[in-house]
């Protein structure tokens, strides 16, 4: 065993348990824990950063107070605080973000000048990025065919081991900590966990009272019938693996889960392999259609976003999310449809939007989830797709519980009328596509 302490570095990996990169260092002795306040994250407007520190403070707390808070560019930070402990090693969960991979390049170019070495262990999903492939070997564009082979894969890596949280760990004390920024009071309206035990509390309300009806319930809007761990997952209070333990293979409602969480593994797996779609559409072959960027184009993406188009589910769920931080999925899918198909907009412009107020924003999910909805991703020939946003109403909150909810001035004069004809809007929507295509 080395003498010699080590650093473990907090990044999307929150918590003490399910956490073998933590494991891993405590194995080594004297572990120094480490959460540096990136530039890049400090700076970003929205609830989700306020969530962070709250989350931060929480693990703070449960180190003991031995979380070492750095403000500053991680490739300094890091190799700093190792040279000050005469660290050997770094260890980290694996980042697999484009930001994340070129700012480890950078980190472990920095420790390599002063001696130490950057270790990753495990990943943020149940299966890393780069994990699923065909039999040749090349990796999946579609995600039904991955959905399979990562169902396959599961036998082959095992359900997650569960890792308890350390007791009376041997952390390393006496280097400084920077100032904190305020932290532990979540926006208005936030309902999210900031630690482990309340994430977890949250998952076994849910596993006991919902997932049995999850495949019946989860696409309406006024139903509490989703799990709400988006931000536990995005920020790593929760293992993914740790919540597909719970299920039953072979249960409908269950298997219906898991695949949501095969569609987080999946679009991670695509922006590993395709760093440059976070933002350029995936479909090289629809670069070509035309969205408006007008002045009249951007009055209209501000009305998306007050949630006044005059369409009820729509607005429902863009008040939703500036008031909570949160949007149904269900409804995430018909605003983004009605902004690419219906008001003709960019989708990176949408995307931008709810990294900006989303609290479980994730870079993977969230973009590749807005090229589905503008047929520039995933899908085979999702061009086709245009939710029309009043039969979705009707179909998914038919007593209009949501709406009324989040638009309570519905039916008076204080309520605009629809900003577009959708039909008109949606023959329009095919014949761009289908220009582009041709």
């Amino acid at each position: 065993m080395s003498s010699a302490p080590s650093v473990m570095w907090f990044r999307r990996d929150l918590r003490l348990e399910d956490h073998p990169a933590l494991e891993r260092a405590l194995g080594s002795g004297e572990v120094l824990p480490l959460f540096v306040i990136d530039p890049v994250i400090s700076t970003a407007p929205g609830p989700r950063t306020g969530v962070l520190w709250a989350m931060v403070a929480a693990l703070r707390d449960a180190t003991g107070g031995a979380l070492v808070v750095r403000h500053g560019d991680p490739a300094v930070v890091v190799a700093d605080v190792a040279a000050r402990i005469n660290a050997g090693e770094v260890h980290v969960t694996r980042d697999h973000t484009p930001y994340g991979r070129a700012r480890d390049h950078r980190v472990a170019d920095a420790l390599r000048a002063v001696g130490a070495r950057l270790v990753g262990t495990g990943s943020n999903y149940v299966i890393e990025p780069g994990g699923v492939t065909k039999d040749d070997g090349l990796p999946y564009a579609v995600f039904t065919p991955f959905r399979r082979r990562w169902t396959a894969r599961l036998a082959d890596v095992g359900q997650l081991r569960h890792i308890p949280a350390p007791v009376d760990a041997p952390w390393c004390h006496g280097v400084d900590t920077d100032d904190f920024p305020v932290a532990g009071v979540l926006p208005d309206g936030v309902d999210v966990d900031v630690d482990t035990a309340s994430a977890l509390s949250r998952w076994e309300r849910f596993r006991t009272t919902a997932l049995d009806a999850y495949d019946d319930q989860r696409d309406a809007p006024a139903v509490n019938g989703t799990s709400k761990m988006g931000a536990a997952l995005r920020f790593g209070l929760v293992h993914p693996g740790r919540l597909l333990s719970d299920l039953a293979p072979g249960d409908a409602a269950h298997d219906t889960f898991a695949s949501e969480l095969a569609w987080r593994d999946f679009y991670a797996d695509v922006l590993h392999r395709r760093p440059e779609t976070a933002w350029e559409n995936l479909d090289r072959r629809l670069d070509g259609i035309v969205v408006d960027t007008d002045a009249a184009a951007v009055d209209r993406f501000e009305r998306w976003c007050a949630g006044m188009t005059g369409f009820d589910i729509v607005d429902a769920g863009m008040r939703q999310l500036a008031a909570t931080g949160w949007m149904h999925n269900r409804v995430r899918m018909i605003v983004a449809s009605f902004l690419v198909k219906d008001l003709h907009l960019p989708w990176q412009w949408g995307a931008r939007h709810f990294m900006a107020h989303l609290v479980d924003g994730d870079l993977a999910s969230n973009n590749h989830g807005w090229q589905w909805a503008a047929g520039t991703g995933t899908d085979a020939a999702p061009y086709f797709r245009v939710f029309n946003p009043t039969t979705q109403a009707q179909r998914w909150d038919p007593r209009g519980e949501y709406r009324q909810r989040w638009v309570p001035e519905l039916g008076s004069d204080a309520y605009p009328a629809p900003m577009v004809d959708h039909s008109a809007e949606r023959a329009e929507a095919l014949r761009r596509y289908e220009a582009a295509k041709r």
